[in-house]
């Protein structure tokens, strides 16, 4: 049987190429040290160091086990800091915009499912509401978008915006628009930027959501706007893409209440650790 404390000194003095470095490490003497290193190979049967007054180095028996070793001890510390925790209990009120909820968030939800006696309360927004929900007290941490250069919230990663109508669609020189309800990020930054080069638009519909605008373009009302993660089954770039103004990125964040409860946090940590940073391509 391969016993974890041997494992860890056999680990440090591979790792540290030092008896006297990994007795430091250890607070133990050397001879415990030694001590252990002998009963974990008189256990397996193999040679896992050779040493002289100069020198150590690992066997090839002694290199596997540093690997089986590593994985071992970092499984073990995984269980004692499961075990170590108190089990979260509680509600968190999460919001989120359409477009992450449609997108990568359910990939970083599932995580939560390790906390069954914690609820989970799910409210769908655009992020200029999502704000106003948080700062009522009525939610406890969400998810959105905010344009380059804003402050509020904890970044997780930067996103593309894309044109968006019906297959084969050639648009006019005057835009007609299909976008999201005040108050919306993407709103603001398309609006913002046909200003920026003077094109010409006609607002065509309105939503509430981006489902919303994906449907009216669907149908062919128009053309809409919407994050590159999000499913455009029936709708592709306009054929005349190249003729119509670059979009700018939007950052995608989280942001909370000033006091988050234990199980609120927890999922903050989640969000802010998960494969939401950095580039997220959809499947």
């Amino acid at each position: 049987m391969l016993n974890p404390v041997w494992l860890n000194t056999f680990a440090t003095v591979a790792t540290s190429q030092s008896f006297t470095d990994a007795d430091r490490q250890l607070g133990l003497r050397q001879s415990s040290v030694s001590e252990h290193i002998r009963r974990l190979e008189e256990s397996v049967g193999r040679q896992l160091l050779v040493r002289d007054t100069h020198s150590l180095a690992l066997t090839a028996d002694g290199e596997a086990m540093l690997v089986h070793a590593r994985v071992i001890l970092e499984a073990m510390a995984h269980a004692q800091s499961q075990f170590d925790s108190p089990r979260l209990r509680g509600r968190v009120r999460l919001g989120s915009s359409d477009d992450l909820a449609l997108g990568p968030l359910p990939s970083v939800l599932a995580a939560f499912r390790d906390t069954p006696d914690v609820e989970l309360e799910i409210t769908i927004g655009m992020t200029g509401r999502l704000y106003q929900l948080v700062d009522a007290g009525e939610l406890d941490l969400a998810v959105g978008k905010r344009r380059l250069g804003d402050a509020r919230g904890t970044r997780l990663f930067n996103g593309r915006l894309e044109w968006l109508a019906k297959e084969d669609t050639v648009v006019d020189t005057s835009l007609p628009l299909i976008l999201v309800a005040e108050p919306s990020v993407t709103r603001g930054v398309v609006l913002d930027a046909l200003a920026m080069v003077g094109s010409s638009w006609q607002m065509v519909c309105t939503s509430s959501s981006h489902v919303g605008c994906i449907a009216a373009a669907r149908g062919g009302l128009g053309l809409t706007v919407r994050s590159h993660f999000l499913a455009g089954r029936g709708l592709a770039p306009p054929v005349n893409r190249a003729e119509l103004p670059e979009l700018p990125e939007v950052e995608f964040i989280a942001f909370g209440a000033k006091h988050l409860s234990r199980p609120a946090e927890t999922l903050l940590q989640l969000l802010q650790n998960s494969d939401l940073r950095g580039d997220w391509y959809g499947k």
